[in-house]
């Protein structure tokens, strides 16, 4: 039998390379994987989920959370825990003092060191500590709420943002198409110029539409950029790092389903009053609270304590040693406390009208978030109505300047109209376009809106 030593077997090393291979391959599809998806443009959910977990507010409202989790845990042990305390304590006493030996007065300077131990617990406080749990937990409760509206006022702040670069990218591919056709109408001009088909005033004019066409595409172009500096911004996105937006979108899906007509206020769902509801709930909580403070409160209190005392310039004089004194001179003592306020200045009386004032602050605050959340389910409808309407006309009006824009192209070339009249039916054809896929964006932009009230989520 072969020996190997200081070594491994053969097939232990080819086993372990196999291995090292293996984490190699899949650490480089991991790599690749990850720049592929990295490289890719980002859709509108992306995009929002990655406003959503940047957001400084996001991160603010997280630091808000925990400081109400923390408060809920502080509730928690005030109401089911009792306090307990530990003291010591060491002093010098000069001059005429009392002797805690014999209890009588001496003049000899005594040296005290005492220990204690205490505890005590609330039996009963006119349950100001359990509602002071309840009001804990609704506040987390409606700090939860507060969140959520944050993320949906960065989500919405998010898509309005990106369908404006959709917007511009899309107003960009247009005006590109429609600079082309501009280079290919003058060099057409130019050359019927030269086999004498065509006046120096045609091809002025084709000089002056082509002019104009790269005006609109510069300034485009400009204004995309823009767009999408406005979303880095709101997506807190690095301004020096590039953003690929994914900007295709389906005119076909901008369509007005029958489930929105027969919504009704049962379906709308808004933080907004969500949160309404926990500010009442808690206002009412507050007001058996300041209740509360009218009822007898009855404690419980229990402890124990040690001294241990010397004479250091008395001459010849042996204390007692720690340990004994610790044991005889300690003591124990148990305390059943009962409180009842009679006169606090009016304190409680102000705290409790204040308690009844917030409460119908509250209620009216709930009806104001139950009225605006109906108007705005309302308002949502009938813009989602309004914006289907105009997209359809929209469309159909791209549709129609289109084919003129195409006869007027091909009665310029045959001669029938002049340059100024083809030259108005291109703009006319380029400004139709710009309104159908504006319309279009804005109805997928309502239609956005409308889901969000019904279900909400984007």
């Amino acid at each position: 039998m072969t020996k190997f030593p200081n070594s491994t077997h053969p097939a232990e090393n080819g086993k372990r390379k196999m291995e090292s291979r293996k984490r190699r391959y899949v650490f480089f599809v991991f790599v690749f994987v990850f720049v592929r998806s990295y490289g890719q443009p980002m859709s509108l959910s992306a995009c929002m989920d990655y406003a959503v977990g940047h957001s400084t507010e996001m991160r603010l409202s997280a630091a808000d959370r925990s400081d109400e989790r923390a408060e809920k845990v502080q509730a928690i042990l005030g109401a089911f825990t009792p306090s307990v305390s530990a003291q010591s304590y060491a002093y010098n006493q000069y001059g005429r003092n009392l002797d805690p030996e014999t209890n009588t007065y001496t003049d000899f300077t005594t040296f005290h060191n005492g220990y204690s131990l205490s505890a005590g617990i609330t039996l009963f406080d006119g349950f100001q500590a359990i509602n002071k749990l309840r009001i804990a937990t609704v506040q987390q409760q409606m700090g939860l709420s507060q969140e959520r509206q944050t993320a949906d006022k960065v989500r919405l702040a998010t898509m309005e943002a990106y369908y404006q670069v959709v917007y511009y990218d899309r107003l960009v591919e247009v005006l590109r198409l429609q600079a082309a056709t501009a280079d290919s109408a003058l060099l057409k001009a130019q050359r019927e110029e030269a086999l004498g088909r065509k006046g120096h005033a045609d091809v002025v004019q084709m000089e002056s539409e082509q002019a104009q066409r790269q005006f609109q595409l510069t300034q485009a172009e400009g204004q995309l950029q823009q767009a999408l500096l406005t979303l880095k911004e709101t997506m807190c996105w690095p301004l020096d790092s590039s953003l690929s937006v994914d900007c295709r979108f389906d005119a076909e899906t901008a369509v007005l389903t029958s489930q929105f007509s027969h919504l009704s206020s049962n379906h709308f769902v808004l933080p907004s009053v969500q949160i309404a509801e926990a500010h009442l709930r808690q206002a009412q909580l507050q007001l058996q609270q300041a209740r509360g403070a009218w009822s007898p409160s009855l404690s419980l209190n229990a402890g124990w304590s040690t001294t241990y005392y010397t004479y250091p310039d008395m001459a010849g004089y042996q204390p007692l040693p720690f340990r004994e004194q610790w044991k005889n001179n300690g003591g124990e003592y148990v305390q059943l406390t009962l409180s009842i306020p009679i006169y606090s200045k009016g304190q409680r009386s102000l705290a409790l009208n204040k308690s009844k004032n917030e409460v119908s602050r509250a209620q009216a605050r709930l009806e104001q978030a139950q009225r605006e959340r109906d108007n705005a389910l309302c308002r949502a409808r009938d813009e989602v109505a309004t914006a289907q309407a105009a997209a359809r006309q929209a469309e159909r009006m791209a549709e129609v300047k289109h084919q003129a824009f195409l006869l007027a192209q091909r009665q310029y070339a045959l001669g029938l109209i002049t340059a100024i009249e083809y030259q108005t039916a291109s703009q006319s054809f380029l400004t139709a376009e710009a309104d159908s896929i504006n319309a279009l964006l804005q109805l997928q932009l309502k239609q956005h809106q409308l889901n969000y009230y019904r279900t909400g989520r984007l």
